[in-house]
């Protein structure tokens, strides 16, 4: 594609888009005439609801993205820029993913200047990995790109919600959120106590209580029930109706409540600042709920802990920030299991003693214990969350294997005596003739000659074996954005040359490190421990 002069990217379906413009437009136009003449409240509402569709559709219709020598130049509804290749460092496809059944994830092409900022095209776009127009419209832009400007990867950066590219500003503001949360939650959990306190020390009223004191005494009211309204589902109020409308009309209770009580039941309303508390008839009790202190602070809790994970994603990509953009960072799951082990002393704790945290003996034991394992889970976390760089591999040559050290000889010599197999998670992300589909989970080797098996063991059925006299190693790095989100962020990839075609190995790093010996000596086990040369 040597002789790409120029590059056009238009909408698809432009007519759809105009067509869902012009319903906007209408949709404005009536609820304009909603407004001015009158009418039913219908069209109004459906001209409201067709404004940001059609706003969105005639955005999306009137954009275009031209690539020449020059540079590349994209008109938007609001906005036309040009951008020269000499400004250009990079061509990266911006994945975003998308939590669809059949819509995976959608690509756009993104810039990076040479100033260090990022723009992204209005187009291409595509939602699916085997979209050729996008992969040829990229494969323009490349080629325009290398002779019209100076690559500063010779490979296509893919940047998604995994790699180090992706900036951290939402999960910033989650956790902000979520702590704004708890300290709301925190802030009400003394004037909770307080209300529990008082709930659990009034008494009844007497003929001499104060009538500014009434709200705090317990009155006693009967009443009739009329009949009861109980609802299915638990998110609806269920009903008490009262005779004569008297003390009230109804009374707001649970479902469960409602089905207590039945029609000409004579029951005692306790009143205490002034609404009722308990229902009690003859044969049944029904207390409202009163919040207690411990609620508030168990959500407290549960929002701090929440918010530890969005920052957690923010430590991540700042403790990888000099790493490069479409690298992946390690998972933030070992951070979300040590908060589990946190809630799992916190929530009761903050439940029993949510005054008492400081004073009580046992709730300073029981926090510093807890605190005590939480730090031990958090620095566990810390550990396993590092960034592992793929270690110097000395392996090299064409069609074989040539320069192989005497560490890994020694090391093929010593399995070779091995007479089982051993079963490593590993993949090849390409499908070659001993991985058709893409089929493989596992790499075997040991008792036999290295393959691919669709399982892990044990036995051999469906193995097929890896051609080792072919693969030749390139490189080893860590994961990237374009290797897909099926490789685990903590596994490394070995790039290898099969006969002139590039294949990639996916492993744990020690697995890799293992498999990668295995392949350096060239062996089977009719010359374990000849390496070719």
């Amino acid at each position: 594609m040597t002789d790409v002069r120029e590059v056009i990217c238009h909408p698809f379906g432009r007519r759809v888009l105009w067509f869902f413009a012009g319903l906007g437009a209408a949709g404005a136009g009536a609820a304009v005439v909603r407004l001015a003449y009158g009418g039913p409240d219908v069209v109004l509402g459906v001209g409201l609801l067709l404004v940001p569709v059609g706003g969105w559709a005639l955005y999306r219709a009137t954009a275009r993205v031209r690539a020449d020598a020059y540079g590349v130049h994209s008109w938007t509804l609001l906005r036309r820029r040009s951008v020269r290749w000499g400004d250009i460092a990079d061509l990266r496809v911006r994945l975003k993913y998308a939590n669809t059944p059949r819509v995976q994830d959608t690509r756009g092409v993104s810039l990076l200047l040479r100033d260090g900022r990022k723009l992204l095209l209005p187009l291409p776009r595509s939602w699916s990995y085997d979209d050729s127009d996008f992969d040829a419209k990229l494969d323009a832009f490349r080629v325009l790109h290398r002779l019209h400007g100076t690559p500063e990867s010779d490979h296509v950066p893919v940047v998604s919600y995994r790699t180090a590219g992706r900036g951290w500003a939402g999960s910033l503001a989650l956790c902000v959120l979520l702590l704004g949360g708890a300290g709301l939650a925190a802030w009400s959990v003394p004037s909770t106590a307080s209300g529990e306190r008082a709930w659990r020390s009034a008494t009844p009223c007497t003929t001499g209580t104060p009538a500014a004191e009434r709200d705090e005494c317990l009155t006693t009211l009967t009443a009739v029930i009329a009949r009861t309204d109980a609802t299915w589902s638990r998110n609806k109020s269920s009903w008490l109706y009262f005779v004569d409308g008297r003390p009230m009309d109804r009374l707001a209770v649970s479902s469960d409540g409602a089905k207590m009580f039945r029609t000409g039941d004579s029951v005692e309303l306790t009143v205490w600042r002034g609404e009722v508390r308990e229902v009690v008839g003859e044969h049944h009790v029904y207390r409202l709920h009163v919040p207690a202190s411990g609620e508030p602070a168990v959500v407290a809790a549960v929002c701090l802990l929440a918010a530890g994970y969005p920052a957690a994603r923010v430590l991540l990509r700042l403790r990888g920030r000099r790493l490069p953009d479409d690298e992946v960072l390690p998972s933030a799951l070992p951070f979300a299991g040590a908060l589990v082990g946190t809630a799992l002393w916190l929530l009761p704790l903050g439940y029993l003693h949510p005054t008492t945290l400081l004073t009580d003996p046992v709730a300073i034991t029981w926090a510093a214990a807890g605190s005590t394992a939480s730090l031990a889970f958090l620095v566990w976390a810390w550990r396993a969350t590092r960034v592992r760089t793929p270690g110097e591999i000395d392996v090299t040559g064409v069609a074989g294997v040539i320069g192989v050290t005497e560490e890994a000889v020694g090391f093929a010599e010593e399995e070779a005596d091995e007479e089982y197999d051993v079963f490593l998670a590993a993949r090849f992300l390409e499908s070659t003739d001993y991985n058709p589909y893409g089929f493989g989970t596992h790499v075997v080797l040991g008792g036999g000659p290295l393959a691919v098996t669709p399982h892990p063991g044990p036995g051999r059925f469906a193995a097929k074996p890896v051609p080792v006299e072919r693969l030749v190693v390139k490189e080893v790095r860590r994961v990237r954005g374009g290797d897909g989100d099926t490789v685990p962020s903590g596994w490394h990839i070995a790039e290898l040359d099969d006969a002139g075609a590039p294949v990639r190995l996916a492993a744990a790093p020690d697995d890799l490190t293992r498999i990668l010996r295995e392949l350096a000596s060239g062996r089977t086990p009719a010359n374990a421990g000849c390496p070719d040369a």
